[in-house]
């Protein structure tokens, strides 16, 4: 359908105030509010995640990329609550507790609205419990934990402890990443994956979940 496409065009363009207007002619000309957000929004949104990945764009492309989506975002969302339509999964994201880098962790989790994830953002400087807390809280599947510093990456180990000490190894999964993280490391630590970029992660964690996309 052109105007789903042409939807997707121009938030891969970045151009938030006709993306939001093109989300208004679709709702007006009886477009459901799931194909607006799946062939649309997160068609478009993938479509940038996938140029980034390639190294064909950059960040400030996918921050464009990321305010045209929040732009038709904001424009469906009541519609969309009324139509029921589920997430791709809930996932708790955040930087550890010492570490204020929140510039990947902000990526990751843009890149994992634009896949259809519903993300709850702690932040940066985030301690062990919290990250738990917060899953078991929100009824997360994953956790996505972000490190830039060598001196906190032990405060993942004391997340993946944690979920297993409370019992929530069955359903909640552990991913974590940052500059100075490795494959070895996630290993190491017993966590279930590695995202060694933020659309690397995304895949990680639609792998994690059982999603498709």
């Amino acid at each position: 359908m052109s105007l789903l496409t042409d939807i997707a065009a121009a938030l891969e363009r970045g151009e938030d105030e006709r993306v939001g207007e093109l989300v208004r002619v679709a709702l007006a000309q009886s477009v459901s509010p799931p194909a607006i957000l799946n062939d649309g929004l997160i068609a478009g949104m993938g479509a940038v995640g996938e140029r980034f990945r390639q190294r064909e764009i950059f960040l400030p492309d996918v921050l464009l990329a990321a305010r045209a989506m929040y732009a038709g975002l904001e424009v469906i969302q009541p519609r969309l609550a009324g139509a029921g339509v589920p997430a791709a999964g809930r996932v708790v994201i955040g930087t550890v507790h010492g570490d204020l880098h929140d510039i990947g962790k902000n990526l990751v989790g843009i890149l994992l609205k634009g896949a259809g994830f519903e993300v709850v953002d702690l932040g940066s400087d985030v301690p062990a419990e919290r990250f738990v807390d917060a899953a078991a809280e929100h009824g997360a599947a994953v956790i996505g934990l972000s490190a830039l510093l060598t001196t906190t990456m032990p405060v993942m180990k004391d997340v993946v402890g944690l979920v297993r000490e409370r019992g929530l190894g069955g359903r909640v999964k552990v991913i974590v990443g940052g500059a100075p993280v490795s494959e070895a490391w996630a290993r190491e630590i017993g966590a279930d994956a590695y995202g060694y970029d933020a659309a690397n992660a995304v895949e990680r964690v639609r792998a994690l979940v059982g999603a498709r996309g």
